[in-house]
């Protein structure tokens, strides 16, 4: 060969060994970086090509997709009662991405998550179209419809879970919103999510996982433990050390019960009964910031929780001692999501294990085959079994003979705990509502659950934790046991 033809074969071998090392580089290194681009419209088109797997509800799917024309865009997805399943699934829109489910599992909705390549392959052989998978959850359908319908058309959010497991059985939030109204890449469908995002209520914000409120007095059950687990108190009917009136630590404010209560040197059990602010306050000043703040924790706030869904740290704040008083009784900067609260009421109905939440259940393929089954794990243990039992009991006499009558089910043993959450400076606001509690069966406790009304058209003087949420609770748990 030549020189000049030499020149040649080197520099288009050059030209050749750029090609490779430029294909190389787009499609291993920064494949996932463009296929995340939000301009990158091929691959939304390639997520609508082919029928989307399901997302499953005791059995049943509660999405699907149907067929587009007019548009690059082949298919669109569609929801069966979308504003009662969206906390639970999110949106997946040809224009505007997904959330929550139909985001954390679009590699096996789609088919195209590795668990799925055996089922391409094998797709391309037989001719079979793409198809993809299914996403089976754990929620339970009728305490899901209990939660949204007791909700109806008051602002708040309710949570069950099965406290033996972690799974989610319910996860409502109002009001809500249809995501199929801009399932779709068309005008119709931006009008329709800009109005949505326009509404003051907040349709699309997931109140029971991204929400945080102050507790009220459903924190007070952590800090009964917090109280048990320290020694400060071992019997839960001997009289606490807990004058009548009680002054905050480094004030001269006192501390006011709901009332005149019987809250002078009250036992735990009677204490929690009519909600005394006085016996929690001091509890919790008298444990001081640090042990409030570390059992606070072992129940999973100062924390994000992942579902997978991320929900919202709850907080139990670093502060002085006149404000970790208060935030022993759920207010001051003590705030909580609907989830968290729900994971309170579980882990005293589980004997003081707190079992990590979670709402997939398995993954299918799209011949339904199981490539994935979640197994239950513990998280934490806030408290000893025999001081969880003690609450439990202190928690069944609430609703027995205290402020959450309106819990009880008939046959059925119900622990429970009121909450009303002032809201704005100096209680300006409408308070919110609260109600956790759990069931138990001869068979051990399916079901706990933590509902939270936020704005209630009710007025203000009937606005109670016993009187708007727990009869919610009661039809989640009920819900529960009957579909046992």
């Amino acid at each position: 060969m030549n020189k000049p033809l030499r020149r040649i074969a080197i520099f288009c071998g050059v030209l050749i060994l750029a090609l490779l090392v430029r294909t190389n580089y787009l499609q291993y290194v920064r494949a996932d970086e463009l296929n995340s681009r939000e301009e990158n419209r091929r691959v939304r088109i390639e997520r609508y090509a082919h029928e989307r797997g399901d997302i499953i509800v005791d059995g049943k799917a509660v999405t699907g997709s149907v067929e587009t024309n007019g548009s690059d865009f082949k298919y669109k997805r569609v929801w069966k009662d979308g504003p009662m399943w969206a906390p639970v699934t999110g949106f997946s829109s040809q224009a505007f991405d997904s959330t929550q489910l139909e985001n954390l599992e679009d590699g096996i909705l789609t088919g195209n998550d590795d668990q799925l390549f055996f089922n391409r392959t094998l797709s391309m052989f037989t001719g079979e179209q793409k198809k993809g998978g299914n996403v089976v959850t754990t929620l339970n359908g009728a305490a899901q419809k209990a939660a949204f319908e007791g909700l109806g058309n008051q602002k708040g959010a309710a949570v069950a879970l099965d406290p033996q497991t972690g799974a989610i059985l319910a996860l409502a939030s109002t009001p809500s919103y249809d995501p199929s109204v801009f399932a779709g890449n068309s005008d119709k469908d931006s009008e329709a999510r800009a109005k949505l995002l326009a509404d003051k209520d907040q349709p699309m914000l997931n109140r029971a996982l991204r929400e945080t409120y102050p507790p009220g007095s459903t924190f007070k059950i952590v800090t009964a433990a917090a109280a048990l687990e320290n020694g400060l108190y071992d019997s839960i009917d001997d009289p606490t050390d807990s004058p009548l009136p009680w002054t905050l630590p480094q004030t001269s404010r006192p501390l006011n019960n709901e009332g005149t209560i019987p809250c002078k040197n009250a036992t735990l059990r009677e204490a929690l009964r009519y909600s005394c602010n006085t016996v929690f306050g001091k509890i919790s000043a008298d444990l001081g910031n640090k042990k409030m703040i570390e059992e606070a924790n072992k129940f999973g706030f100062n924390d994000e929780i992942f579902t997978p869904v991320r929900a919202d740290k709850s907080v139990y704040p670093e502060d002085n001692p006149s404000q970790n008083a208060m935030a022993g009784i759920g207010q001051a900067s003590n705030r909580a999501t609907p989830l968290q609260m729900a994971m309170v009421a579980s882990t005293i109905a589980n004997d003081g294990k707190l079992m990590q939440p979670y709402m997939v259940a398995a993954r299918q393929a799209p011949n339904t085959d199981t490539i994935y089954t979640a197994e239950p794990k513990e998280m934490s243990q806030p408290l000893s079994a025999a001081n969880a039992q003690k609450i439990q009991q202190m928690m069944e006499t609430v609703v027995e003979q205290g402020t959450g009558t309106n819990a009880q089910i008939d046959g059925v043993t119900v622990g429970g705990k009121t909450g009303t959450a002032e809201n704005g400076v100096n209680n300006s606001k409408k308070p919110y509502a609260w109600f956790i509690s759990y069931a138990k069966t001869d068979k051990g406790s399916p079901v706990a659950v933590a509902v939270v009304v936020a704005d209630s058209k009710a007025n203000r003087d009937n606005i109670s934790g016993g009187g708007l949420a727990a009869p919610i609770a009661r039809a989640i748990m009920k819900a529960v046991i009957d579909n046992k």
